[in-house]
């Protein structure tokens, strides 16, 4: 379904600019002309009331009484009142000073009233509750008087309560508005909305697809509280029944954080509530930290540093402190007691911080990393895998995991990603190549050798896997399989529903009850009945599946976390019993003992953030995407010059079952997701935003250098040979995507004018370039295959990296050879095998690997490529390689080898016979 705003925020401004500028113009208006103005104004309000029921401000009520206004024919007064309250939408002052709207526009906030507000006092943080009852408007105010008498003035905390009619409002309103932050369920609300206008029913989809036909009268708030604990995991839900306790299920217990009966008390309710949001904002580290910078405090141990001792006190680095301040300095310590806790033994504030962070995101264990998701990768790696396992990697992930299979002497099987070849970009995996590879492997006997599938989710890029159907069909080929899922750019992913469904924790729990239900098994009977000799099963063996899923993220790449703070995820069913003592050996392994606490605080509070404001910083993440690419698609000048990439030009037709292919174009407007999220292979993050500037004549590294960075001051994330990648996250604002699209037509703007000077054969050179920009782009190759030296079995998936990697060491063994001597070396026929990984940037993975056979593509990929850095390689010397002698050498090594293995097979059956 199309729309011509992306989101019901987008909606709402628009509104509310629009009535403001049509009452504007009726206060100038006479005779004929007001009739009509007026009659379009009160259309505006009419739309406004179908959206602002979902809001305590503006709100519904301030609405009617706005219309009533003008029918009184106060239009000086309604036109100034719009003004103002489009003003505290767009400033957020609504928000961030509650008190000036409950004086004002006799709000009923749960707050003390601003005559008690002391001069200098911080502002409160302001929510909504949602309150589902179908009540009249007379009970919707005396309910409101109520909680409002039970205001503490010294209470941080404001509210307001946000009452809902139906069970269909109650989810519209859990979507449309990011205030709210607890939700009271009264019992059996009634279903059916009266306000699915035209207007909101682009942006309800999702709730309109939900089936309740078959739900009882007291079964429809249990339901209600299922749905939005599915939909807003992190807000407090409670129930109110007028049924017996005894009478309530235990999953219905189990579902709310509290339940009360009738509405006995409502102080009791008050209290909890305020609870439930305090809960959510302890910090116990942060807190902890904060508290130890206060104590004063004699240093007899490491870091000089600590308490700016050796900072302020000095004549040459005071301006450091100057720079930073005495807070980070008083909190810099190589204490782990006084309050504070160590991370390698957490047993006091890191454990409860770790503890939140694993039920914000949906976790069994969470565990805090400070050396970056590169450290957290091997981490997972070292604690699950041993010499000799075989990994199923994506070849393009970040190199971290390359190092880490080293480490761990695992075999990797390389899968290679669909190349995107005019972008110079990989894809991702298809879910046909990963079974093809598990078949290969099942038909070598070598499938009990599969340990893990390791996936890049997203992609640098923005492709997203289809998690659930990946883990579904591998399990049901390989039901022990751990999934690790490298989640570096999609930390936030957990705090929107949408994007969540596409995340390891979710997805695992589903999995995880979805296996033990007897719905499934009945499922799976039937689906093994009907297959036919030689299928495959898509269904995992509910007897035999286990659910082992593990998720490294980068929080500092997409959240509020100081660098390389990062975190490890897990829902393991074995992790109790197989995994933790090694998992903690592998943490210990790869931490440090000085622990930087200001990575660890930040951590603390960033889950805090996205626990209390997540949902919404991340849909306006989206947004401010979505405005980006709008304004280049629409903007003639800019899309002469440059062009987004989309959900077309990134995936191929054939994996894309929606048939999504734009979220956006200027004559239809905007696609909805939520569809394409559900089914389709690969979906497009939105948020990483890939600018081709081929047309422009300017490659990706150049464009990034010499434009971006050096005359706009503009940080973007990666290149290519002709595009660039943005990023927007929690931390973009309107003011910097304005000024990104300023920068691009200031760009385009210079474009024009030096195109105009060119001379006949300065444009045809010019189209030339362009022309090698775009279409002569050097073909992506595939991953070749491991020398037979380094092969784990012959002619099976998988290769023994390590073994290469460190034959490498012996120098003599390796000599140099050129990029174009090597062609002519492969026309003799000579075997080059890498001895190590070279890692072109962009595109910044390997494009060989230690005991990788050297193709004659990879070669040529090489010669054509301009970027300046290239890890691994030096361009005087060529690429290092394998001399004869060391793969002979090996050869031998490996058939002796292979003799002494046969050899242990048959003495091993003597011994049975």
């Amino acid at each position: 379904m199309n729309a011509k705003h992306y989101n019901i925020n987008q909606l709402r401004i628009d509104l509310w600019n629009d009535i403001k500028e049509k009452s504007n113009v009726v206060t100038r208006s006479q005779g004929d002309a007001l009739e009509d103005r007026l009659t379009e104004l009160n259309g505006l309000l009419n739309d406004a009331l179908c959206t602002e029921r979902y809001f305590s401000f503006p709100g519904a009520t301030l609405v009617k009484r706005i219309m009533k206004s003008v029918e009184k024919r106060e239009l000086k007064a309604v036109s100034n009142q719009i003004t103002e309250i489009v003003y505290l939408l767009v400033s957020d002052n609504y928000r961030t000073h509650p008190e000036v709207i409950d004086e004002k526009y006799n709000q009923t906030y749960v707050s003390n009233s601003p005559k008690e507000k002391v001069s200098g006092e911080k502002s409160k943080n302001y929510f909504e509750v949602l309150y589902v009852e179908d009540m009249s408007t007379k009970e919707e105010a005396a309910l409101k008087k109520r909680f409002k008498e039970l205001s503490d003035p010294r209470s941080s905390l404001t509210y307001d309560v946000l009452v809902q009619r139906s069970f269909q409002d109650a989810l519209i309103c859990l979507f449309f508005n990011y205030n709210i932050q607890a939700a009271c369920i009264r019992y059996a609300p009634a279903y059916a909305s009266d306000n699915l206008s035209s207007l909101i029913r682009p942006f309800i989809q999702t709730v309109l697809k939900i089936e309740v036909s078959q739900v009882s009268d007291a079964d429809m708030g249990p339901l209600l509280g299922h749905y939005i604990h599915q939909f807003r995991p992190e807000l407090d839900i409670y129930y109110i029944t007028d049924s017996s306790l005894t009478h309530l299920k235990d999953t219905t217990v189990k579902l709310f954080r509290r339940i009360f009966y009738r509405m006995e008390d409502v102080q009791e309710l008050h209290l909890t509530i305020i609870n439930g949001i305090n809960e959510r904002y302890d910090t116990p580290f942060f807190t902890a930290l904060t508290e130890y910078s206060k104590k004063p405090t004699s240093v007899f141990h490491a870091m000089p540093i600590s308490r700016g001792n050796s900072v302020f006190n000095s004549r040459w680095i005071s301006d450091l402190g100057d720079f930073y301040g005495r807070n980070v300095f008083l909190a810099e310590t190589s204490a782990t007691n006084g309050g504070l806790d160590s991370l390698l033994q957490p047993k006091g504030p890191l454990k409860k911080a770790q503890q939140k962070a694993a039920k914000a995101y949906g976790a069994e264990h969470t565990f805090y990393v400070t050396n970056g998701t590169s450290t957290a990768n091997k981490i997972v790696q070292l604690a699950l895998i041993k010499p000799g396992d075989v990994v199923l990697v994506d070849r393009d992930c970040h190199k971290s995991h390359h190092y880490g299979l080293v480490l761990a002497g695992a075999f990797p099987a390389y899968l290679d990603s669909y190349p995107i070849q005019e972008y110079s970009m990989y894809g991702a995996v298809p879910l046909s190549v990963i079974k093809e590879k598990l078949v290969a492997l099942s038909k070598a006997n070598r499938l009990d050798k599969v340990k893990m599938l390791l996936l890049t989710n997203s992609t640098f890029d923005g492709l997203v896997y289809n998690v659930e159907k990946v883990m579904e069909q591998v399990l049901a080929i390989k039901p022990d399989m751990v999934f690790l899922w490298d989640e570096a750019w999609f930390a936030f992913a957990s705090f929107t529903y949408t994007y969540k469904q596409r995340t390891g924790m979710y997805v695992a729990q589903k999995l995880y009850h979805k296996y033990k239900s007897t719905a499934y098994r009945e499922e799976y009977m039937a689906h093994i009945a009907g297959l036919k000799p030689g299928d495959v099963p898509l269904l995992p063996n509910p007897d035999k599946v286990k659910i082992r899923v593990y998720a490294t993220q980068s929080t500092h790449k997409t959240l509020s976390s100081f660098r390389q703070g990062s975190m490890i995820q897990i829902w393991d069913e074995e992790y109790s019993l197989k995994v933790a003592d090694t998992f903690q050996e592998a943490y210990m392994t790869h931490t440090t003992t000085s622990a930087n606490y200001q990575i660890l605080a930040s951590l603390d509070a960033g889950r805090r953030q996205v626990e209390l404001e997540g949902y919404e910083l991340v849909e306006r993440s989206i947004e401010m995407a979505m405005v980006l690419r709008s304004k280049v698609e629409n903007h003639p000048k800019l899309s002469k010059y440059f062009h987004i990439l989309s959900v077309n030009d990134l995936i191929p037709p054939h994996l894309r079952e929606s048939g999504t292919g734009e979220y956006y174009t200027a004559e239809q407007g905007w696609n909805r997701l939520e569809e394409a999220w559900e089914k389709d292979e690969f979906v497009l993050d939105p948020t990483k935003i890939t600018l081709s500037v081929g047309k422009a004549g300017i490659t990706g590294d150049a464009f990034k250098n010499l434009y971006l960075m050096d005359r706009f001051n503009i940080q973007i994330n990666k290149t290519s040979r002709n595009t660039v990648l943005f990023m927007t996250n929690i931390g973009t604002t309107r003011g910097s995507v304005t000024y990104l699209i300023n920068a691009l037509l200031q760009i385009a703007d210079e474009l024009d004018e030096s195109n105009r000077s060119l001379n006949k054969r300065e444009t045809e050179i010019s189209h030339k370039h362009i022309q090698s920009l775009i279409h002569d782009v050097p073909p992506l190759p595939d991953f070749s295959y491991f020398h037979r030296s380094f092969q784990a079995s012959p002619g099976v998936p998988g290769g023994n990296i390590r073994e290469a990697f460190f034959l490498a060491y012996e120098e003599e063994l390796c000599e140099y050879v050129l990029l174009k001597d090597g062609l002519n070396q492969l026309e003799k026929n000579k075997e080059l095998v890498s001895t190590s990984f070279v890692i072109p940037y962009p595109p910044g993975f390997p494009i060989l690997v230690p005991g990788q056979v050297i193709s004659e593509a990879i070669l040529r990929f090489m010669i054509a490529l301009d970027v300046k850095e290239i890890h691994g390689y030096r361009a005087d010397l060529g690429l290092k390689i394998f001399t004869q002698e060391a793969l002979n050498r090996k050869n031998t090594l490996s058939a002796m080898g292979a003799i002494q293995a046969m050899q242990a097979l048959e003495t091993k059956m003597k011994v049975k016979k």
